[in-house]
């Protein structure tokens, strides 16, 4: 019973993870009109996965992290009750997040959830471990991101400016060949037979060298937007590849899955997770942050990747939603569009999220182990 317990736990807190966190390494597509919901969230949902499958190979640092180990008594995190009551107090307080609408760490309710079932159990905490190798990451992620975003979005713009890449463009109207010509209304300048024709938008020294239909160079915005779906796509990979590890090493207990069944089992959950219950999450990452731009999205998305994917590597246990949130911030600092009173509620919900988790977890606990009879 204690078994089917923790089976059911843990997938509830990948079902809370995917439907909290899935959406926001798209939500700049969103945001920016780059792309609609749907087309988003499949987006993310196929690159979160691809991240999750690649966990297996790339983030085993952050599988034994997230055991408990150095953080909890070696005998307490062999104990499945423990285990499933970290797991259960994480997913209640992600789950109420989400249906709040508030992007919150998965990686700091579980750690609270870990600090409160420990505290009810043994009565200490390793404070040591607590902060080196879980505290100063999640406290450290969220302003390296803001400095970093600043500095990508600031370059980026710089070098835009200097290759005369503006945001006053003209309207190029091109006779396609063999076509009868056409003509314009000589006061007004509006088009008015209906030839075939080619139309596009460039900057004025691009529009001053074409001629005949022949376009030199490339499509300045297919470029931009290709860029900024392959970086939303690259945070997705990065935050499957950074949580799921997180997730299933609670599972290490269970009998009768290896390694690679867990991870795929909490792969799939999550994913699920993600497809059912993104919308609140989404409209707050997308639209109540800051207003963004496809470049300003483009150079968020690789701030919160490589930081991503740089802490997986190390095992270095940050929270992508720390990270994602701190880049947007960022770039809306530097535009001067930035909510501060959403960036307000979303720090204060990061603040009640430990002691929420913890409360949660202590209480799981607390039941589970008069019911089990384990002291």
């Amino acid at each position: 019973m204690t078994i089917v317990l923790l089976f059911v736990t843990v997938c509830f807190l990948a079902f809370s993870n995917g439907a909290n966190d899935n959406f926001k390494g798209v939500a700049s597509l969103f945001g920016s009109g780059a792309a609609n919901y749907r087309v988003a969230l499949t987006w993310a949902t196929v690159t979160t996965l691809s991240g999750s499958i690649c966990a297996l190979f790339l983030a085993q640092t952050l599988l034994i992290k997230f055991s408990g180990k150095g953080l909890a008594p070696d005998g307490l995190i062999q104990s499945i009750p423990f285990i499933t009551a970290v797991a259960a107090g994480a997913g209640m307080t992600v789950i109420l997040a989400t249906r709040l609408g508030f992007p919150v760490s998965t990686t700091h309710a579980l750690l609270g959830a870990l600090t409160g079932s420990t505290l009810l159990a043994t009565g200490t905490i390793k404070l040591a471990a607590l902060g080196t190798s879980f505290v100063l990451p999640l406290l450290l992620s969220p302003v390296i991101a803001v400095l970093l975003a600043i500095v990508v979005y600031t370059s980026f713009r710089q070098i835009r400016q200097r290759k005369a890449i503006g945001n006053l463009l003209c309207l190029c109207v091109e006779n396609e060949p063999a076509v009868t010509a056409s003509h314009f209304v000589e006061n007004s300048g509006a088009l008015v037979s209906g030839q075939n024709r080619s139309l596009s938008i460039d900057n004025q020294a691009a529009c001053a060298s074409r001629y005949a239909g022949v376009i030199l160079g490339f499509e300045l915005q297919r470029v931009m937007d290709a860029l900024h779906f392959f970086s939303a796509g690259a945070v997705c990979f990065a935050r499957g590849l950074n949580d799921t590890p997180k997730i299933a090493a609670l599972l290490l207990l269970a009998p009768g899955l290896d390694l690679q069944s867990n991870i795929v089992l909490v792969a799939l959950t999550m994913a699920l997770g993600g497809l059912l219950n993104a919308r609140s999450v989404a409209e707050t990452m997308s639209h109540k942050i800051t207003a963004i731009s496809h470049g300003q999205g483009l150079s968020a998305n690789l701030t919160t990747a490589v930081l991503v994917i740089f802490a997986s590597k190390f095992g270095l246990p940050v929270s992508t939603t720390h990270v994602s949130v701190g880049a947007l911030f960022g770039i809306g600092l530097t535009t001067k569009q930035a909510n501060t009173r959403m960036i307000a509620s979303i720090l204060l919900s990061w603040l009640l999220t430990l002691p929420c988790a913890a409360l949660c977890a202590a209480g799981a606990y607390a039941l589970l182990r008069t019911y089990t009879g384990v002291n």
